[in-house]
């Protein structure tokens, strides 16, 4: 059962819509990411969830009772922000302890729990230091210390990481599943980073203009996108649209100008009825014609237009009968421009979306 669901809701800026018709239903200890683009409406529903704007249509249910009209200082929430918002005139332990106060918590529970949040979040012993004296990673530390200290219902993330610098990043996404794991709380995290949100979700929402175009587990996701725009947004840089599709008992028989593919039909494909089909630049096998004795299967000739240097691998861009390609290989001598190659499509790598 959820633990709390925002049902139909619509937001509206001038006129425009951020959201519209959404939904979205997150179950109790459970981290759910909010990903997309900017302007997809993902730091609106963020600060939706908080308090901090109101829907024009809809309702917010908190454990099945209306939140909808419920002021952001009567929802027991914490919001750790993109900027930490600390106060610099004050030291670690009165940053951490201030919303305690203001809730008229006692001295020595304020206490209490200022150091106990201050263990979980790594920082014991940092209580008498100010944010001048800290790192970006120490003070995003402090800005999740405060916001657990109140003992939230849920804790609100909005892009924490976008400050950091990439290894601080990375240390600091393990750490917030740590914290979250540790004590069980229902999270809800706001991020542009696939990387970041696959990393630490259980489940993640992709937003394309105010509305969730997939909501599932990151593995599904980064397997099986459900639509051009998720595959596209997760790295499937290369798109087929096939001009007939005829489904048989265990593959796919697709075609394109004359040419025919198969592809293996797996039961989270079922579900797509779309002739549009989808492969990632890693997962396209690619080979010197003049080394190729037999054509394999799937396959389809080839010229390189550009060769591009990644560092680890090569990017090609493929010139075929039936569009362009992007490749990436590892290898020592990288292909010539202007060289004839042959393509392969392996059957267990092309996702069909809508």
């Amino acid at each position: 059962m959820a633990l709390f669901t925002l049902q139909d809701i619509s937001v509206a800026y001038n006129k425009q819509n951020i959201l519209k018709d959404f939904h979205l239903e997150i179950e109790k200890g459970q981290l759910v990411s909010l990903l997309g683009p900017s302007g997809c409406g993902k730091t609106t529903t963020l600060r939706l969830i908080a308090g901090f704007l109101q829907a024009n249509q809809g309702k917010f249910l908190f454990k099945d009772k209306d939140y909808t009209k419920v002021p952001v200082n009567k929802r027991n929430f914490g919001f750790v922000f993109q900027n930490y918002a600390l106060f610099p005139h004050l030291s670690i332990f009165d940053n951490i302890a201030f919303g305690l106060r203001l809730r008229k918590v006692s001295k020595s529970e304020i206490e209490k729990r200022v150091l106990n949040v201050l263990e979980i979040v790594n920082l014991a012993g940092f209580e008498k230091r100010f944010p001048s004296e800290l790192s970006g990673g120490q003070k995003q530390r402090v800005a999740i210390a405060r916001a657990l200290v109140i003992e939230p219902d849920i804790l609100l993330f909005d892009e924490p990481l976008s400050n950091l610098d990439a290894n601080l990043r990375v240390n600091m996404r393990v750490e917030i599943r740590r914290i979250q794991q540790e004590l069980g709380i229902t999270t809800v995290y706001v991020s542009h980073d696939q990387e970041e949100c696959f990393s630490i979700s259980d489940q993640v929402a992709i937003m394309n203009k105010g509305v969730i175009e997939q909501l599932s587990d990151p593995a599904t996701i980064y397997k099986y996108p459900k639509t051009k725009f998720v595959a596209d947004f997760i790295g499937f840089k290369n798109f087929i649209e096939f001009d007939k599709r005829v489904d048989h008992e265990n593959h796919i028989e697709l075609s394109k100008s004359g040419q025919v593919f198969v592809i293996h039909k797996d039961d989270k494909m079922q579900n797509s009825s779309g002739k549009t089909g989808a492969i990632r630049p890693d997962n396209l096998v690619i080979q010197d014609k003049e080394s190729t004795k037999q054509a394999p299967e799937n396959s389809l000739s080839g010229r390189i237009k550009v060769v591009t240097y990644l560092g680890r691998s090569y990017q090609y861009d493929i010139e075929t009968a039936i569009g362009d390609f992007t490749v990436n290989k590892e290898m020592l001598r990288p292909y010539r421009t202007g060289q004839e190659i042959v393509l392969e499509i392996p059957k267990d790598q092309m996702v069909l979306v809508d």
